[in-house]
């Protein structure tokens, strides 16, 4: 596993945890990769009423092939720097994820 991936993800208290750097009111819900040690996703939802965070840990859930209620966003509610939660994955079951989703988009 390469450097990149290791600072996008790591072992928490609870889970494992994720960097994620959310953009709002893109045209495409997608991950585009890393940027500045985060993951880097664009979203369609606006960031009002919670909107853009659901549609976050909804995207999320589908990559990872998790349940939604297994995420949770730990930190940064109300910034575009997130730090979430994943339960009921393996630290390195989700960094062989992680990777297939940015060596393969």
């Amino acid at each position: 596993m390469g450097e990149r991936e290791q600072a996008l993800i790591s072992a928490g208290r609870d889970g494992v945890l994720l960097r994620v750097r959310v953009q709002p009111r893109a045209a495409r819900e997608r991950i585009v990769g890393e940027q500045g040690g985060a993951l880097k996703i664009t979203l369609g939802a606006p960031p009002l009423d919670g909107a853009a965070n659901q549609a976050c840990l909804k995207l999320l859930a589908r990559c990872f092939g998790l349940p939604k209620s297994c995420l949770r966003i730990s930190s940064g509610h109300k910034s575009r720097e997130k730090r979430i939660l994943l339960t009921g994955i393996s630290l390195q079951r989700a960094r062989e994820i992680l990777e297939e989703i940015l060596v393969n988009g």
